[in-house]
């Protein structure tokens, strides 16, 4: 195989990772220059900064006004961990099971809470049958799959008069996907993923269904203090508002808060959400066009209608590749992804080690389109460049 010559653009911005994700556009250490540093979170002043982290959430998610939103420890996963140890043991417990996060969320389930739950489960780039989806049960399910590059098209699976509670992660979904907060009770995101935002802290929104199964349900387990978003008043269970006020229930990064208020104002002055849902539908637009021409490269995500927009993932189809072993395989796309960073035209793009082997590039609003257009090119000559070495041997 002949390699081509390498191509003369390159990515401006070669960070495509799925988090933590590309910062936003322009950004710079000096937009941190106001960060409240070497004081109380607790202060006035922290307080203040962490209640605009969450109204900026508010007005840029379309969050309803009814809903509470809150910073809580841990990323996303201490997120929907605190719902899951917190709501799940009162109702029969269904869990969609299509990516390697949400087949977490089973082992918590079934294994440390102990809970009997049905499981949905799917092989990576496809959905389970949502048909089977009761509304007598609780559901938790990832809306966006980040290592299987597949997303739920809708909330039309879950049913409108639910009885149920509905736990979702969106962690990679939120700010690019329309969430269907008619249908959610409780939503999970990180500022890593669609924010561009640094790591460690989760946000966590409870619908008022949600506070409802707070207050009127207490779990038969222990409750880790971190976990713990009700307290006794006049001898019943009420939520702690606090913790949907800025009042973090442990010591948050003032730095990150601050990177968290600088990319929310970033994402209202290009127009909301729709523009952050626009310009993650044009990085995948590019990719999908790309993809048509090419012959060795297809989508994990078969189906077009529940293809990411974030986290696009991707497979080698080259019939000389397929024809490898697994583990040949595996190596034929490590080798791909490393060669890709060394020229320092994408940073870790390999697949999520549990996923079949390929490439994930991250399309999400903080990428700029040009990036993904200049990127394309190199793709193809990584390819042929790591195929003519696998000929050679």
């Amino acid at each position: 195989m002949t390699i081509p010559a390498k191509p003369a653009m390159r990515p401006a911005r070669p960070e495509f990772s799925s988090g933590p994700c590309a910062k936003r556009p322009g950004w710079t250490p000096e937009n941190l220059r106001n960060a409240v540093l070497g004081r109380s979170h607790r202060s006035k002043l922290g307080k203040a900064r962490l209640k605009e982290a969450i109204d900026r959430t508010r007005e840029v998610l379309e969050v309803p006004d009814d809903f509470l939103i809150g910073i809580v420890p841990g990323s996303d996963t201490g997120a929907v961990e605190m719902a899951m140890w917190s709501m799940l043991g009162a109702r029969p417990v269904q869990l969609l099971a299509f990516e390697s996060f949400g087949k977490d969320w089973v082992t918590d389930v079934t294994k440390q809470l102990k809970i009997a739950a049905e499981v949905l489960d799917a092989p990576y780039g496809e959905l389970p049958d949502l048909t089977k989806v009761r509304k007598d049960a609780d559901l938790v399910f990832t809306w966006n799959g980040t290592t299987s590059g597949v997303r739920v098209p809708n909330g039309d699976f879950i049913a409108a008069d639910r009885e149920g509670i509905v736990i979702c992660d969106a962690t990679s979904a939120a700010f690019a996907q329309d969430l269907a907060w008619d249908k959610l009770d409780v939503v999970t995101f990180s500022w890593q993923k669609a924010l561009g935002g640094e790591a460690a802290h989760g946000v966590l929104i409870l619908s008022p269904r949600a506070v409802a199964r707070l207050e009127t349900y207490t779990p038969a387990w222990p409750m880790p203090k971190l976990f713990r978003m009700t307290s006794k008043k006049d001898g019943a269970n009420k939520v702690t508002l606090d913790i949907f006020e800025g009042a973090t229930i442990n010591t948050p990064s003032m730095l990150a808060v601050e990177d968290a208020v600088d990319a929310l104002k970033w994402a209202a002055s290009i127009g909301g959400l729709a523009e952050m849902k626009r310009r993650a539908d044009a990085n995948l637009g590019v990719l999908e066009a790309w993809a048509q021409k090419t012959g060795w490269v297809s989508f994990l995500a078969a189906d077009p209608a529940i293809r990411s927009n974030t986290s696009v993932c991707l497979k080698v189809i080259d019939p000389v590749v397929t024809s490898l072993s697994e583990d040949a395989q595996a190596e034929f796309a490590k080798k791909l992804a490393a060669l890709l960073e060394k020229e320092g035209v994408a940073l870790d793009v390999g697949g999520y080690r549990d996923a079949p082997p390929g490439l994930r590039i991250w399309c999400g609003a903080t990428v700029d389109t040009s990036d993904l257009d200049a990127l394309t090119p190199w793709l193809d000559w990584a390819f042929a460049s790591v195929s003519a070495e696998l000929t050679a041997a």
